[in-house]
């Protein structure tokens, strides 16, 4: 039997209201537009951008706090009850986290982008509140998973991530006024690396053992490979975060040469569940998933290279960019293509009458061109950052800007049909 079947056993009494996790990706889907176009003006202070308040220091913001964490948390809280079995015993302390949390992000970004120290004061507390409470919610599902232990461990290593980098980020943030840390720089990068690795990227490599089997109508990945990798991604982490807390260079090179090494233990996992999958026609979302999966090990050779100083004076900006823009990204805009439509059918069966099918939610129109032009801005802005071309990263900007709005095209139809189908309003 496939894990899809497995994970699909009625899962519908367990589905949250559908208007929370459609807030939280339809919030994304809003910073996913507000990132590029602060990206957008950013473009000269982008190309080597090694840290610090400014313009891009917002726009970044806008895509870890406003993309990643919003879209990722809202599809955690919803698909871990349906695949631990385990419903979340009420919804209103999710939707006192949304208000406290989304509201407070374009505050905060604004405040970075603009050096206000209180407009960084007022958003980060808000927005640090609001993920503490998600990060209980994520914690007290978690603990009741007795029945996918890999997938549990990578949402506890997550969770733990989520509350050190959001006690992290709030230092940094009253540091910027008081100056109080003894290594602000090497307290940011382990912030960033908690964030990038510890926390989005297990989750993204955690729930790719539970989602892309259930896409492809594949068997669940050897329990025992995925432990290994599991183990190497903890062990990267805690070297990479030492090294960049002691400003040891070789530490923190050796943290990203085993996490080289983890992600060739990932990228097999999902090639032996893409040989084994029953659904043969993957779709394009699976192109830029895979896409995602190669910039994975892409960016970590470039920041063991620029550990080393072998990648040149934009190296470690351009390995930034990749692990973030290029994998992360890539990879959530794929699978949330894939999952609004399939959670959309689902809450639409419970409905009396034929619900609508996943294809018929899905318009590939605006899909294609979203692809084409986040490819687009891909290649440009990696070009930029490593020829200091800014003009290449803006070009690059506006074709992600655009591609926003292509998939925005995409997902506001799927809610506004399935509030119809229902008879219910946003």
């Amino acid at each position: 039997m496939s894990l899809g079947a497995t994970f699909l056993g009625g899962a519908k009494s367990r589905l949250l209201p559908v208007s929370i996790p459609f807030r939280f990706f339809l919030a994304g889907i809003v910073f996913h537009i507000l990132m590029w176009f602060a990206l957008l003006l950013a473009a000269a202070e982008a190309v080597d951008y090694v840290g610090g308040p400014g313009a891009t220091l917002g726009a970044l913001h806008f895509l870890t706090l406003g993309v990643f964490a919003t879209v990722a948390i809202g599809a955690a809280l919803q698909m871990l009850p349906v695949a631990t079995r385990k419903p979340m015993p009420t919804s209103w302390p999710i939707r006192l986290a949304f208000w406290l949390y989304v509201p407070a992000v374009p505050v905060l970004a604004h405040g970075m982008a603009s050096h206000d120290a209180a407009l960084m004061t007022w958003g980060g507390g808000f927005a640090g509140a609001g993920l503490l409470l998600l990060a209980f919610l994520l914690a007290d599902n978690l603990r009741r998973a007795s029945d996918l232990p890999l997938v549990a461990a990578y949402g506890w290593l997550a969770t733990a991530s989520l509350v050190a980098l959001t006690l992290l980020g709030l230092a940094l943030i009253f540091d910027f006024e008081n100056a109080f840390l003894p290594g602000h720089a090497g307290i940011a990068l382990a912030h960033a690396v908690i964030a990038v690795f510890g926390f989005m990227g297990m989750l993204a490599i955690g729930f790719s053992h539970i989602l892309v089997p259930m896409f492809a109508l594949s068997p669940a990945p050897p329990r025992t490979v995925g432990k290994v990798g599991f183990l190497l991604w903890a062990g990267a982490l805690a070297l990479a975060v030492i090294g960049a807390l002691f400003a040891s260079a070789p530490l923190f090179a050796a943290g990203a040469a085993l996490g080289l090494a983890a992600s060739g233990v990932y990228l097999w996992t999902m090639g032996w569940v893409w040989r084994r999958r029953l659904r043969k026609h993957m779709g394009l979302s699976f192109g830029l998933a895979r896409l995602s999966w190669a910039l994975l090990p892409a960016s970590l050779a470039v920041a063991v290279a620029a550990g080393f100083g072998l990648a040149g004076d934009r190296g470690a900006t351009l390995a930034g960019f990749i692990a973030l823009w290029g994998w992360l990204l890539t990879f959530l805009l794929a699978i949330l293509q894939r999952i609004m439509p399939f959670l959309a059918s689902m809450h639409a069966a419970k409905v009396k009458g034929k619900p609508p099918l996943v294809s018929e939610l899905t318009a590939e129109t605006p899909l294609r061109v979203h692809a084409v032009c986040h490819v687009a801005a891909l290649i440009l802005i990696s070009a930029g950052i490593a020829f200091d071309l800014a003009l290449a990263v803006r070009l690059g900007a506006a074709a992600g800007l655009a591609g926003s709005l292509a998939f925005a095209a995409f997902a506001v139809p799927i809610t506004r049909r399935l509030f119809f189908v229902r008879g219910e309003t946003p």
